[in-house]
């Protein structure tokens, strides 16, 4: 398998319509929402085969990382959201030695893998617990690092809400996540074979911006490239993403088995994209960062802000 950047921006025309499967506020439809109980499943199943197929993951958490080079960040607390086996947890341990990483990830069979990152001394914290509902004192993280993770929440605005929530006054969110055009290959062929995509759906760039907005984030940066996996044949595809566990967890997606004469059109359908003699398999990667204000609004309306901020405004 290769990697090929394809391309470091993107523009509006050429979003794919599943873009449309969540409404304007950042919630999917409920024939698109993710069943979380199928998810962890999957992901508890592929846990000990994720590391030797996670190319692409890794590769996004490498490039996420170099863009820490150009970031003035001196965290305590370090949140990887999505930890998935700690692939992140030695560079941000390694770039980071002062701080305290903790993982977490909604499938425990993955943290226990994630468990054994670092060194006998400075193993990670890891914490089972939902993105969307996080087990952490309001103000208690300083950086959150998250890749290839958003894509599974549900309700984005409350899942940034929380991140909002625990990051301390001028905390960093750094994350990847997944842009409508993943898998189109995969989605175009299924859709010709028997009329469903069978691949989850993906947010588009610029409602994961308003989402930021919307949920108090401020200076929202965000961009896109496309990856693209290669392989001899279709079966070296579906094996890797049943090794990742990433397999579609909607829960509309069909039931059942698949018969014969739907796969047999499918893998036909497929074979259209062929390219010099592989079978692309196309991600649309999304990178992204923003702050947490240096001020709180609380329930009742009060504003709060940090006595190591007073002072920095200049007169004007």
């Amino acid at each position: 398998m290769e990697t090929y950047p394809q391309a470091a921006t993107l523009d509006q025309d050429s979003l794919s319509m599943e873009a449309k499967a969540h409404d304007p506020r950042g919630r999917p439809r409920p024939d698109a929402a993710i069943d979380k109980r199928a998810a962890r499943q999957a992901f508890d199943r592929a846990a000990a085969t994720y590391d030797g197929v996670a190319v692409l993951q890794r590769e996004m958490a490498s490039r996420l990382l170099e863009r820490l080079d150009y970031v003035r960040l001196t965290p305590k607390t370090i949140l990887d959201l999505g930890a998935g086996t700690g692939l992140a947890v030695d560079d941000l341990q390694r770039r980071y030695r002062q701080a305290r990483v903790l993982a977490l990830d909604f499938a425990f069979e993955m943290l226990r893998l994630a468990r054994r990152r670092g060194s006998l001394l400075r193993r990670p914290t890891c914490l089972c617990a939902d993105a969307e509902a996080l087990p952490l004192a309001t103000g208690s993280i300083d950086f959150v690092f998250s890749n290839a993770t958003l894509q599974w929440c549900n309700d984005l605005d409350r899942t940034f809400a929380e991140l909002r929530r625990v990051l301390a006054p001028g905390g960093l969110l750094m994350f990847t996540t997944f842009g409508p055009d993943t898998l189109r290959e995969l989605r175009a062929a299924w859709a010709q074979a028997d009329g469903h995509g069978h691949v989850s759906p993906f947010l588009d760039m610029h409602d994961v911006g308003d989402a930021l907005v919307r949920t108090g984030f401020e200076g929202p940066v965000l961009d896109a490239e496309y990856l693209t996996l290669t392989y001899a044949d279709l079966s070296g595809l579906l094996d890797d993403l049943r090794g990742l566990g990433a397999t579609n967890a909607t829960r509309e997606r069909p039931r059942g088995l698949t018969g014969k004469a739907r796969w047999h059109a499918m893998r036909s359908a497929y074979e259209f994209h062929r390219t010099e003699g592989r079978l692309p398999a196309t991600y649309e990667v999304v990178y992204g960062h923003a702050w947490a204000s240096m001020q709180r609004v609380a329930a009742d309306g009060a504003v709060t802000l940090p006595v190591s901020a007073i002072g920095r405004r200049s007169p004007g």
